[in-house]
């Protein structure tokens, strides 16, 4: 077999290989994510909120694999996504003193912010809010996947 033949063989196996890791990586979280809470569960919750946000796709720091949209609500210990998220692994919900939109902004007031919990659902999601937080100490919820250090999406729910 000659040199040319050989390597191009290596090459394709290789990219073969890197694309079936990528979509591994991908699918995961889709696999192993339990049943989201349905749409009727997320709003009860919704309808008795104190406060109240939009995710939406075209933040700074979103993109086409990483992004959210849909109403988040806050209230009675519960946070409630009716809506949609990007898939990915490790997301955690956190609750931070100003609005942010990329991941330097994130990390720069990461030690201000209240890592509240995993969302593990991507249709909608219910997130039950430990009873030390409170959430009217804080403006905003920001989704971000801990893994990878990448800014997800986020929502303004005071101003």
């Amino acid at each position: 077999m000659n040199v040319r033949k050989t390597l191009l063989l290596l090459v394709s196996h290789a990219l073969v290989a890197l694309l079936g890791f990528a979509g591994g990586i991908y699918a995961l979280p889709i696999l192993t994510a339990p049943a989201a809470p349905d749409t009727s569960a997320v709003a009860a919750v919704a309808a008795k909120a104190e406060y109240r946000g939009e995710f939406v796709r075209d933040l700074a720091d979103s993109d086409a694999l990483h992004w959210g949209e849909g109403t988040v609500t806050l209230g009675n210990g519960v946070i409630a996504l009716e809506g949609k998220l990007a898939p990915g692994p490790d997301y955690q919900l956190y609750l931070s003193p100003e609005f942010v939109e990329t991941e330097a902004d994130f990390n720069r007031l990461k030690a201000q912010m209240v890592r509240v919990g995993a969302v593990k659902t991507f249709d909608n999601f219910l997130l039950q809010v430990p009873a030390e937080i409170d959430p009217a100490r804080y403006t905003s919820v920001i989704i971000w996947c801990e893994s990878f250090g990448q800014f997800i999406t986020a929502a303004q729910y005071r101003g």
